[in-house]
């Protein structure tokens, strides 16, 4: 192409197959006919001619007739088409690019000036299509076919080319580049429709961008190795920019490194962190915040470091990607050594350590943070200055710590620590230490608040007054039980003597029989009371859960009545458990019982089991619950839910939500006794109008070789319970000792009496050591059964004995020499099962 300083002035194109006859020449060919048809008639006779004269003097008169009255309501009005015609082409031929119009068949309709200049022609004869003049090139010819495909499509197109040679011919003038464009153009009443093309020469433009580009280079490679680090990180954490001093200083290839394939986490020490957080407020982002904090290098050394942090604010508001400055503060990056050793140490301690830190300033505002502090109260507050500490906690909660603040920013010495809930999250507490700055003078630094959360030591602390309340009423109820036992032994013991001497037509015989039951009635919620307190005998054996829950199914369904639906879930390859099989029955009907209660109009409960490993344990987020293995049984109802103000309750004995007669507030109680004295743990969540579930965690049994599950014991019934054995009875309740005296002797059995361990002991003596049996209790005065038994083994090892106890047989037999066999009958007994016991000890 030829220079622009060189163009011709002249606009006019240099071809133009446009132009049609103009409104003049129209003119003249008509008046031309005009005159012909008159020299015509003048040829004629005029006695022949007269006709056609007046007949074209009426098409005359008509024609202009009809033109002014067309003209007249609007139909034909005057047009400059030759005026704007001339106006669009001078605008054409003035354009600095090429235009050239083409038909279908690519012939030249119309070029201007400036394209002519652009091929380096003068002559409408040389000017060359579009296509023939970039044929030279192949990219070029590439380009030109797809603008013709798309102008076939109906579709612009615009490609850019480059040259090794203008177009124009001038072999000097180097590579050119050109942007080629086309589209369609209207048919304004031709048959072919015409497609404009234009060219420019962008070779300036170009060397422009490239030299923008090179400038941008060379920036890019100065940030890269200069002295200081850089890096931006997007407000999610991601690091879409690392020069290359600061990933020399990390460790990190540049060469791999991709545009967030990093994360502030994979680069900042622990909880530093927050430091970096996008903060919430605007005034925070445009400042910049000066943090020293560890970076982590790739072998995981550390890299002490000062950040020059700023976010800026994108024009909606939103936190930006990050402009952070990072200062090297290893040893020897700076003159004073000792200076930077000490900053250096203190903000590492500063930063790492576990208690949240803050600096306050006299009116309250928190100053300087590190990254534990942000952590535990977020990162609302980064940069500080604007919020409050006070605006932390509860409002319940501020007036305290406003007091400690303002007698810390007055230099008050010793003040005592503050414990506090914060606003945002109920639940979680937070302990302050406050102590003033010696030389602050209420300034910016005026107080220094450590923090604490002691959420967890809350949680802990109610768990293990809970624990001790109900260790407590344990306590109480076990001792209750006991002696509670031994007064409803002795009424159903000598209620059974009385039946003896009764028939059943005797009057008397119903109400001794009302004693007996009720006594026995009595009986079971004193078993309630010790399975609370954990003090009753157990039996464990292994059991298969899938079995033992398909055997009580039907007892189950006949509970929950018509109303609830009975969905049990069961999980492929159950572990066995070990678990005393009547109370584990007792458990999960009570369970049932209670969530049936839950659903007055009706609903669902269903029981689920399933295996749990230890590492899935710790999902649940109960606590204590040990990582071991666990068959977890969970029970789960459909009802009106547990209200928040009652579940801390819940296992308490006599406590009911019930109508007074509708329950004895035992079933949960005994529930979270028997679990507890298996060794399993109970847990529940519930929400208010959905359900409750309760989760049982039973460690896994791993059965030893040999061992038979699901064992249960056949009553078989013995005939005779008579007998002539020497028995020594002891016991320190009179009651209880005179009934089963009797109920012995009516045996036929020889009954020696004692009322403690010594004295039995003594009757043992003077009786020379002929008895067969000892039947004594656990508890007694000055020496208790297992004590006894240890002196009576030391002369008599093959003595048979039958403990009987109001408390658990584990409450005593720890105290037992290692493998000492013995017999146990729980309190209260009635005569027959104390018969059957001495019968099956004696041997049949």
């Amino acid at each position: 192409m030829s220079d622009r300083a060189t163009t011709s002035l002249r606009t006019d194109p240099v071809i133009d197959r446009t132009t049609r006859i103009s409104g003049v020449g129209r003119l003249i060919v008509l008046s031309c006919g005009l005159v012909g048809i008159s020299i015509g008639f003048s040829l004629i006779e005029p006695g022949h001619a007269a006709p056609f004269i007046f007949g074209l003097l009426i098409v005359l008169s008509a024609i202009g007739v009809v033109t002014l009255l067309a003209g007249a309501v609007g139909i034909i009005r005057p047009v400059g088409r030759g005026q704007d015609e001339s106006v669009s082409r001078t605008f054409i031929d003035a354009m600095s690019e090429g235009i050239l119009l083409a038909d279908s068949r690519g012939r030249i309709v119309y070029a201007n000036r400036a394209y002519a200049e652009l091929m380096g022609t003068a002559s409408e004869r040389d000017v060359p299509s579009v296509d023939r003049a970039f044929s030279g090139n192949a990219d070029a010819t590439e380009a030109i076919y797809r603008i013709a495909q798309a102008l076939r499509g109906g579709l612009p197109a615009e490609e850019e080319v480059r040259m090794p040679n203008p177009v124009s011919g001038d072999a000097n003038g180097g590579a050119r580049w050109y942007r080629i464009s086309a589209r369609r153009l209207p048919t304004s009443g031709r048959k072919q429709p015409l497609a404009a093309w234009r060219v420019a020469d962008i070779s300036r433009e170009r060397e422009r961008q490239e030299s923008i580009f090179q400038e941008l280079q060379y920036a890019i490679d100065y940030l890269d190795h200069a002295p200081a680090g850089f890096l931006s990180a997007e407000p999610d954490g991601r690091i879409v920019y690392l020069n290359a001093t600061l990933a020399e200083w990390l460790g990190i290839d540049l060469a791999r490194f991709e545009p967030g394939s990093l994360t502030l986490a994979n680069i900042v020490r622990g909880d530093a962190i927050a430091l970096l957080a996008s903060p919430t407020d605007e005034e925070t982002r445009n400042r910049t915040m000066v943090i020293d904090l560890d970076l982590s290098k790739q072998n995981g050394q550390s890299l002490p470091v000062r950040l020059l942090h700023r976010v800026p604010v994108t024009a909606d508001g939103a936190p930006g990607a990050t402009r952070t400055l990072v200062l090297n503060r290893s040893p020897g990056e700076e003159s004073s050594e000792a200076l930077r050793a000490a900053e250096v140490r203190f903000a590492r301690f500063f930063n790492n350590t576990p208690i949240a830190i803050a600096a306050v300033d006299g009116q309250g505002r928190i100053g300087r943070t590190n990254g534990s502090f942000l952590r535990l109260f977020g990162t609302a507050i980064v940069g500080g200055g604007t919020r409050k500490l006070v605006d932390l906690v509860k409002p319940s909660d501020r007036p305290n710590l406003e007091a400690a603040l303002r007698g810390a920013a007055e230099g008050h010495g010793v003040i005592q620590h503050i414990d506090a809930a914060l606003v945002t999250e109920a639940d979680r507490s937070v302990r302050f230490f406050i102590n003033p700055v010696a030389e602050g003078g209420g300034g910016v630094e005026a107080v220094i608040v450590n923090a604490l959360d002691i959420t967890e030591q809350r949680a802990l602390e109610n768990q293990v007054r809970q624990q001790q309340k109900m260790d407590s009423v344990g306590q109480l109820a076990g001792g209750i039980a006991h002696d509670f036992n031994n007064v409803l032994t002795a009424i159903i013991g000598f209620s059974d003597l009385l039946l003896a001497n009764h028939r059943p037509s005797d009057p008397s015989f119903q109400d001794i029989m009302n004693i007996k039951q009720n006594a026995n009635r009595a009986a079971g919620l004193v078993r309630q009371l010790l399975a609370f307190s954990r003090r009753q005998t157990l039996r464990p054996q292994v059991l298969v859960l899938r079995d033992t829950l398909s055997d009580i199914s039907i007892l189950l369904e006949r509970l929950l009545g018509e109303n609830v639906k009975l969905q049990m879930v069961h999980g492929r390859d159950l572990w066995p458990i070990r678990f005393d099989l009547n109370q584990f029955e007792q458990v999960v009907i009570n369970l049932a019982v209670n969530g049936r209660d839950a659903m007055p109009t009706g609903g669902t409960m269903t029981i689920r089991t399933r295996n749990l490993a230890a590492d899935q344990v710790a999902g649940f987020g109960y606590k204590p619950l040990p990582r071991v293995e666990y068959v977890l049984i969970e029970v789960e109802d459909t009802g009106t839910g547990i209200p928040l103000e009652v579940q801390a309750r819940i296992f308490e004995p006599f406590f009911s939500t019930k109508e007074v007669g509708k329950g004895t507030g035992l079933g949960l109680s005994t529930v979270y006794g028997i679990v507890k004295q298996t060794g399993a743990h109970i847990f529940f969540s519930s929400v208010l109008g959905k359900g409750t579930v309760f989760r049982i965690f039973v460690p896994r049994h791993i059965p030893r070789e040999g061992e038979i599950t699901t064992q249960i014991e056949a009553n078989v019934e013995i005939a005779d319970l008579t007998g002539t054995a020497t028995i020594l009875l002891v016991e320190d309740e009179e009651a209880v000792r005179a009934f089963a005296a009797r109920a012995l002797q009516s045996r036929g059995y020889k009954v020696f009496e004692a009322t403690s361990g010594l004295d039995a002991l003594e009757v043992m003596q003077k009786s020379g050591g002929a008895v067969d049996l000892v039947v004594s209790d656990v508890v007694m005065p000055e020496l208790d059964g297992p004590s006894m038994l240890r002196e009576l083994r030391k002369t008599r090892p093959d003595l048979k004995i039958i403990f009987i106890s109001g408390y658990a047989e584990d409450a005593f037999k720890k105290n037992l020499p290692d493998g000492e066999k013995f017999h146990f009958l729980p309190k209260p007994f009635s005569l027959k099962q104390l018969a059957v016991a001495v019968k099956e000890t004696l041997g049949r």
